[in-house]
Order: C-alpha cells, then sequence, then structure tokens
C-alpha cells in the first residue's frame, strides 16, 4: 500500500461515525479541479506512510474510533487493498472505500468478500462528457458496471459529483441521476477553488446557493435522498 496521508480524526466523513482517514497515492484521473493533487500528479508526491505503522496505529485506537476511511488518489489501483481492508475488519472497523469506479473488478471482488461497509463513488459527469472531465480516456463501461455492483451490494451507498459550472449544466446532473438509477443517495459537491490539480481552475465557480436547493428539489424523490454540500 502507498498511503500519502493519514488523518487520524473525523466527525464528517463516515456518516454517522468516527472515523480516520486513509490516503493512497496514485491516481489513473486527472480531474483538473482535483483538491488532492498531492495524491494524483507524482511531481507532488510525499514520503509515503509504512503499512505497519498504519495498522499500528489503527489497534491503538480499538474502542475509540468507529471506522476507517480510504481514499486517494484512487483506492482501487493499489495492489494490496484487498489485504490491507481485510487486516482492518479483523480489527473490529467499519471500512469506508472512496473510488472513481473505473476498477469494477476491484469492486466486485470486495463487494462479494463484504469487505466494505460503505461505498462513496464520484460520479464526474454524464457519460458522453466523461472523458473531458477526467482529463483521460475513460471506459464508461466500467463507470455503469461500478455504479450496478455497488448499488446491488448491501452495503450503504452514495454517489457523489462535484459540480463546476463550466463543466456541468441542470441538464448533465440529470444525466447523471438516470445513470444512478436505483440508488439510494446522491451528493451534489460545490466546488470550492482552494486547490487543485490545474490551476486554471483556480478560477472557475460553482453553482450558487439557491441553484443548488432548485436542484435538490429537482432531484430528491422518495427513491433517491440528494444531499447538497
Amino acid at each position: 500500500m502507498k498511503i500519502g496521508g493519514l488523518q487520524k480524526f473525523s466527525l464528517i466523513d463516515y456518516p454517522g461515525k468516527i472515523c480516520a482517514i486513509v490516503f493512497t497515492q496514485g491516481c489513473n484521473f486527472r480531474c483538473p479541479y482535483c483538491h488532492n493533487p498531492e495524491l494524483v500528479d507524482p511531481r507532488r508526491y510525499g514520503p509515503v506512510f509504512p503499512e505497519d505503522e498504519v495498522l499500528s496505529f489503527m489497534e491503538k485506537r480499538r474502542g475509540k474510533l468507529d471506522a476507517i476511511s480510504i481514499t486517494g488518489g484512487e483506492p482501487t489501483l493499489q495492489p494490496d487493498l484487498e489485504n490491507f481492508i481485510a487486516a482492518i475488519k479483523n480489527l473490529g472497523f467499519f471500512v469506508k472505500l472512496d473510488t472513481n469506479g473505473s476498477n469494477p473488478e476491484v469492486v466486485e471482488r470486495l463487494a462479494e468478500r463484504r469487505l466494505v461497509d460503505f461505498w462513496a463513488m464520484d460520479v464526474k459527469g454524464p457519460l458522453e462528457k466523461y472523458s473531458r472531465i477526467a482529463g483521460v480516456s475513460v471506459d464508461t463501461a466500467n463507470i455503469q458496471k461500478s455504479i450496478s455492483l455497488i448499488i446491488a451490494s448491501d452495503a450503504e451507498h452514495e454517489f457523489r459529483t462535484t459540480v463546476v459550472r463550466s463543466l456541468l449544466s441542470s441538464d448533465d446532473l440529470a444525466r447523471i441521476i438516470k445513470l444512478i438509477a436505483g440508488a439510494k443517495t446522491c451528493a451534489l459537491q460545490g466546488f470550492v477553488p482552494v486547490k487543485t490539480l490545474n490551476d486554471d481552475f483556480l478560477h472557475q465557480e460553482t453553482y450558487t446557493p439557491e441553484e443548488f436547493s432548485a436542484f435538490k428539489k429537482e432531484f430528491d424523490s422518495e427513491e433517491l435522498h440528494v444531499i447538497i454540500r
């Protein structure tokens, strides 16, 4: 595991649970608005945290933390991810995994073993815009498969979209809602231009609070809970 960061305490990353956050190093997407460029751009990589030290920290926090959230970067690129999560589960923690959905075979293995208690998948946009937003060529069939696997799993889940005004229109958001049909929760996240992979995006904007309220009113339903962040 290439662990690029460790946040020892969070009340907000895993809904309803106290957690620590493990940040993996490396990503196969290049989303220009990414707020963790030091985990995506190899030129910005810092030293990695030894895996055994991270697991030792977790062992000492048994009874004080409820869960571990694993994010990135893109965690499913890590060849030791499955064993790492199994070790965390053996310590008695719930596990939340963030993913971009590009590796459905990893999602499927983890789901089959019920190693993930909460899935959070980023949905970049409607399929026809995926490669443009992700900054690389994306096989959207993999995105669709990961969405289906997560919805079919018995784990908690949410699909989330970072909303940059120049990249996503209200019609695009409607297409995303259709893409995740059957999901329980969708989070629309306002873009905050503080730190980005592409510095040009420091000048980009999201929608207004009033516009987000209108999105929630339009898309929220008994079947799908829409959260505005």
